[in-house]
């Protein structure tokens, strides 16, 4: 199941559950380190779905500040890109809200950069960054709400596990109101 917003602004968010990594999408965001090392959580995941060539090719752009962003290749994984937006300046460091903030905007900029139409994103910095799955999801929300698209329609927020979902959902509604029942890219 998923859960649809249809924005003012044109973007459609569209809220899931599962495995960010499988998401049929143009890019897929990782949450990163300011120096692009994929250790653990959601980057460790990525990294090994598809292969240790985006990182090795992400760390030739470090060290890259909380609020930018640059894409690498996808490796094996279905999306075309890796946008890796930092959340912290080193490898699990527990953040403030705000940084989960500048890396979702740079995160959608680096995608209008690329002149795509769909990203998915994870709970930004909810991960080893220590903050809440509802309180990232209702100021990623606001984000993409305010955004001026200029080639994105779809924005994804990948929840890996329902308690997570769940919360994501709580927080988009707090941003949002109530959204719709709706198909995802994740279901088979």
């Amino acid at each position: 199941m998923a859960m649809c917003w249809r924005l003012d602004n044109g973007i459609t968010l569209i809220v899931e559950e599962g495995d960010i990594t499988k998401a049929k999408v143009d890019a897929i965001v990782n949450a990163a380190n300011s120096l692009l090392i994929m250790g653990g959580g959601v980057a460790g995941a990525i990294k090994r779905a598809g292969g240790k060539e985006i990182e090795e090719e992400a760390v030739k752009h470090a060290p890259l500040p909380v609020g930018r962003a640059i894409a690498t290749g996808a490796g094996r994984l279905p999306a075309k890109y890796v946008i890796h937006a930092p959340t912290m300046e080193r490898p699990a460091m527990r953040i403030p809200l705000e940084n989960a903030v500048k890396a979702t905007r740079a995160s959608l900029q680096e995608a209008e950069r690329l002149g795509i139409e769909s990203i998915a994103l994870p709970a930004m910095g909810a991960g080893v960054g220590g903050l809440s799955v509802e309180d990232v999801a209702r100021e990623m929300a606001r984000v993409v709400a305010s955004h001026k698209p200029r080639s994105l329609s779809r924005v994804y927020f990948i929840a890996y596990g329902s308690k997570a979902f769940n919360d994501m959902i709580k927080g988009v509604e707090e941003a949002l109101g109530a959204g719709e029942e709706c198909r995802g890219i994740l279901e088979e």
